[in-house]
């Protein structure tokens, strides 16, 4: 065997080793990529059809902590709709709802997100109005 045979192969394994392509300083494959809250079940809020009626909206914001079960776990308002009980509901509705957790090198991990949740007063009014006005005016 020659010196060239010899000296070719070492002087191959240390440009990769140099360059990083072997050995232990080399890269380790890519981490992989985060992934972020997903929404899976998200039924509206029950929405009282008196405050409908009536014309009562706005959007209540929270904040969600989503656990690695895909759970909220904490749900704090931020801002309130103006009703304390479409506040209540968008609440009571988040509590229920189902996420995909976030994940971080393939480890599902807690995420905070912030829910906007809005009660929009329906528009053309539902015939069931008129019947809400009237007890309303009865006081009952």
């Amino acid at each position: 065997m020659s010196l060239r045979h010899i000296v070719l192969p070492l002087a191959t394994a240390a440009l990769l080793s140099a360059c990083g392509g072997t050995g232990p300083d080399a890269p380790t494959a890519p981490a992989t990529p985060p992934t972020e809250v997903a929404a899976v079940k998200t039924p509206p809020p029950e929405y009282p059809l008196e405050l409908a009626c009536m014309g009562v909206g706005g959007t209540t914001t929270l904040k969600v902590v989503v656990g690695i079960e895909g759970k909220p776990s904490e749900v704090t308002q931020l801002s309130s709709s103006g009703n304390p009980q479409l506040d209540e509901q968008a609440r009571t509705a988040v509590l229920a709802w189902q996420f995909n957790a976030a994940t971080r090198n393939g480890q599902k991990v807690p995420a905070t997100i912030q829910v906007p949740v809005s009660f929009n007063p329906p528009q053309p009014r539902p015939d069931s109005c008129f019947a809400v006005e009237e007890r309303i005016r009865r006081g009952g």
